[in-house]
């Protein structure tokens, strides 16, 4: 266990809370900074014991677009520090906090990742539950839990500084009393009861209609009221939209078989119909010959083209988007239509066909 009164940590920031601009800096490579900036000095001035020694920036798209390369980069900017004697080396990487940004949780991530592995020291980041990173490194990493945006920042700090306090002083770390996300870690332990008897105690409960806990919630899910009926179909801009997992030949995006952590977004200009040439299935959990045999049977363009040359529809949308729902969380499901929806709208897309496999 550490003893030391005043630890040294470096800080991880994305350009924009790096203080070195906005998306016009998105692609700017690693650089390493002295001392704490943007959140960094929040969370200093609200954990004294930490000493942030240095502050790594990288750009969102820079990272997302280069990651090999990025992390390489991270690595060697950081080696210098930990040539150092062992007393002046850092003993802590914190990042973020990335709240539910995407781009910019898959590189803490990463960043937390390759430090650990490479340097033997604690990390962690801290983000909003449904992130998309947090299912890529849920379970390598310790996550502090975030709000979802900008404005949950003193809290998200000082969320994320108390957990790296308690992984620097060894103590242990319980999800429900530190507001981390599960990793998956499970322990056994013996209880007083069996789960037979504990069992039947809550179905008494119930039955009586008495208040009861049960040891396994369930999970919740919002419905949605569906849209009013498109009135004239003539005058519209359709979009093709499908968790069927029709990709590009040879799936370039990588789109998962099961629990997908992204989406992909096609061209279709000029294009009548799919073909088993050309396009494919990515998904898994069920039989793909048909699918792969003729496209069009999941994700119907030849049939559209044909409504959209009789003018039933005034105009196909360019490009169509695709992802797998098999065994997807509804968190990234949810993200994963915000953002799609966001680009239809801005591109004035008024209605859209949704087919799954």
């Amino acid at each position: 266990m550490i003893l030391s009164a005043r630890f040294k940590i470096i800080h991880c920031l994305n350009q924009f809370f790096g203080g070195l601009g906005g998306e016009e800096k998105a692609s700017v490579a690693p650089v390493l900074l002295d001392g704490p900036k943007g959140p960094g000095i929040l969370l200093q001035n609200l954990f004294p014991e930490f000493e942030i020694a240095a502050t790594i920036v990288c750009g969102d798209n820079y990272m997302a677009e280069n990651e090999d390369r990025a992390i390489q980069e991270v690595l060697d900017i950081l080696t210098p520090l930990f040539d150092k004697p062992i007393d002046e080396q850092p003993v802590m990487l914190l990042a973020g906090p990335a709240f539910n940004a995407g781009r910019y949780g898959m590189a803490c991530g990463a960043i937390c990742k390759a430090v650990a592995d490479q340097f033997n020291i604690r990390t962690a980041t801290s983000m909003f539950p449904g992130n998309p990173a947090v299912a890529e490194y849920g379970k390598d990493l310790f996550i502090a839990e975030a709000g979802e945006n900008v404005m949950a920042m003193e809290e998200s700090v000082k969320v994320l500084g108390a957990l790296g306090l308690k992984m620097i002083r060894g103590e242990e770390i319980l999800p429900e009393t530190d507001q981390c996300i599960p990793r998956g870690i499970r322990r056994n332990y013996f209880h007083s009861q069996s789960g037979a008897i504990r069992a039947l105690d809550m179905l008494l409960k119930k039955l009586k209609g008495e208040a009861f806990d049960t040891e396994y919630a369930m999970p919740t899910f919002d419905r949605v009221e569906p849209a009013a009926a498109v009135r004239d179909l003539q005058s519209v801009k359709l979009a093709l939209v499908t968790s069927g997992g029709i990709v590009p030949k040879g799936n370039p995006d990588r789109i998962a078989a099961a629990n997908a952590q992204r989406y992909g977004t096609y061209l279709i200009k000029g294009i009548s119909h799919f073909t088993s040439a050309t396009h494919q299935t990515a998904h898994g959990g069920y039989d793909p010959t048909y699918a792969n045999d003729n496209p069009n049977r999941v994700l119907p363009l030849d049939v559209v083209r044909e409504l959209e040359a009789e003018g039933v529809i005034g105009v196909l949308y360019d490009y169509y988007f695709a992802t797998v729902g098999n065994a997807t969380s509804v968190a990234n499901a949810r993200k994963f239509g915000e953002n799609i929806a966001r680009q239809l709208i801005a591109d004035g897309v008024q209605a859209v066909i949704l087919t799954s496999t």
